[in-house]
Order: C-alpha cells, then structure tokens, then sequence
C-alpha cells in the first residue's frame, strides 16, 4: 500500500481501520482485536442484544468501509481494515453474555476477555471451513468481513463449551 494512512482522510477509513487501531505497525489484527475488546467494556452492561445490535451494524457499515479502504489502496483484503476484528470479537463473546449466565457459569471480566481474544485469534489465524472458503472465494468488503464473521462463529462455539470443560477439569 502506497500510504495505509490515506484510511485516515474519510469516515469509512476511520471506521475500517478501528479507529486508526489498524495502522499498527506489527500485527494490526491482534492491535484490532485488542481494541474491540475495550470497545466491548463499554457496551457489555448494557447486556447481550447490545452487543449483537453493535456486531451486525458493524459488520454492515464494515462491508462499505472495507470497499472504499479497497477502493483506494487497491489491495483486496487490507491488513488496515480491523473492523472485521471487531465483529468477530464481539461475536465470540456473546456466549460468555448470554449462555453462561443461563448455566449458572460466572467467569471474571478478565478471563472472559482473554479467552475470547485468544479463542478469535485462534479461529481467525486457522480460518476454519467455510471461513478459510469465505477468505479465498469472496471478495471486495463483504469478502473482508465474511471470513472473520465466520470465525467469530467458531470461537463462540469455543467459549460454549468452556463451562462444561471448567466443571469437568
């Protein structure tokens, strides 16, 4: 990319990037992912619908943001765009938001980011299929926030089963 920090001279630069957290000179989608995790602090009391509600306004907004990052940089899937981070975090965490508490589980704050984090960036460096079919085969801004939406999926499976695996260990 010519100059990544041309994102920052549009709203939709800002909001692909995470809010220039994409800009990070050393594993941008690790520094996005992080970020989602305090964006989600500040959305977590308001409960479980929020936090989707904020996914898939994010993911929708992320497609025309990622198409114009595209657009200007000419690169199909940029490491820039970590708004793909933010939904697939975010997505990850809505067991710990919703079925956890059904299952009389109670994790504190800390662990419940951290097994999200590495639980997402487990899924999103693996893309398991059809995340690693969505990363190949779809394009443009849907493309870049389909795969990690997918992956998102999988680690919230992951966080599913962590009750049943603290009970049984």
């Amino acid at each position: 990319m010519a100059n990544k920090f041309v994102v920052l001279r549009h709203p939709w630069g800002w909001l692909a990037s995470g809010f220039g957290s994409g800009l990070s000179p050393f594993a941008p989608g690790t520094v996005g992912t992080a970020t989602a995790l305090l964006v989600y602090l500040g959305l977590r009391p308001f409960g479980w619908m929020a936090v989707a509600a904020a996914a898939v306004l994010a993911f929708v907004l992320g497609v025309f943001a990622a198409n114009w990052v595209i657009a200007k940089t000419g690169i199909e899937d940029p490491g820039v765009v970590v708004i793909d981070e933010w939904v697939g975090t975010w997505t990850t965490l809505l067991p710990a938001l919703t079925l956890w508490p059904m299952l009389g589980y109670a994790a504190p704050l800390w662990l419940e980011c951290t097994l999200a984090f590495f639980a997402f960036r487990l899924t999103d460096i693996l893309k398991p299929w059809p995340a690693s079919w969505a990363d190949r085969e779809l394009h443009g801004g849907f493309g870049a926030m389909a795969d990690d939406a997918i992956a998102g999926v999988y680690s919230a499976l992951l966080l599913c089963v962590w009750p049943a695996l603290v009970v049984r260990f």
